[in-house]
């Protein structure tokens, strides 16, 4: 009687293994592509833009794959406690990916609007704002896969950073509207692209917030703030 229920363990296991595979590779993809557009904006390259604006179907692909695996998944083996908190963090997780590569697409496109103007300024903190963002992903991810309570509360602290730099991005190219109406649609895309990257934080907070659930089943949102 053992040996199958071990055998059914074991290709569930192996399962949940693979699906967390997919899931950091779509995270990659979805990361590289907010790293591209920012590229593209900055060095005003078209190319870059381009490949981010027809890149997204892999993530995407990967997105109705992992939904799938998670049903599957719950439908064959009826997971139960730390295994069930994982697969449906995962489905939300999935969502979240598939949404930064959505806002990575709405990056290039301000790229490629921001390129059909004179420059207003080098870019210092939309740069900034993006390598805090990806980092945020990236560890968010880590701690998932590590189940990493520490990292995860770290990077839902890295959360204000990004808040504080758009509100600084903001005020700043006010002040250049103000004083010069030719920049005020390069530099409404500018801002533009400043929410994104916050968004693209947002997500990643989201993540460690599941990661907090999947480990200790503390549900953490709205409650960033409160102790612990």
């Amino acid at each position: 009687m053992s040996e199958p229920v071990e055998r059914v363990v074991r290709h569930f296991q192996e399962e949940l293994e693979q699906l967390k595979t997919r899931l950091l590779e779509m995270g990659g993809l979805a990361e590289e592509n907010v790293r591209l557009a920012v590229k593209g904006l900055v060095d005003r390259d078209h190319d870059l833009i381009d490949r981010v604006l027809v890149g997204d179907e892999p993530v995407n692909s990967l997105h109705i794959e992992l939904d799938s695996r998670c049903f599957t998944l719950l439908a064959l083996y009826q997971p139960m406690a730390a295994d069930l908190r994982t697969i449906v963090a995962v489905v939300k997780i999935n969502t979240d990916l598939e949404r930064v590569g959505d806002l990575a697409v709405n990056i290039a496109e301000a790229a490629r609007r921001y390129a059909s103007h004179a420059p207003i300024k080098k870019l210092i903190d939309i740069p900034r704002m993006a390598s805090i963002a990806q980092t945020m992903l990236r560890d968010a991810l880590d701690a998932f896969v590590r189940r990493d309570l520490a990292l995860a509360q770290n990077v839902i602290i890295e959360d204000d950073r990004l808040d504080a730099l758009k509100t600084q991005i903001f005020r700043e190219l006010l002040t250049f509207m103000l004083q010069d109406p030719s920049t005020i649609e390069p530099a409404l895309d500018l801002i533009l692209v400043s929410r994104h990257l916050e968004r693209i934080g947002d997500h990643a907070t989201n993540i460690a917030e599941d990661v907090i659930f999947i480990v200790s089943a503390r549900d953490v949102r709205h409650h960033a703030g409160e102790g612990a």
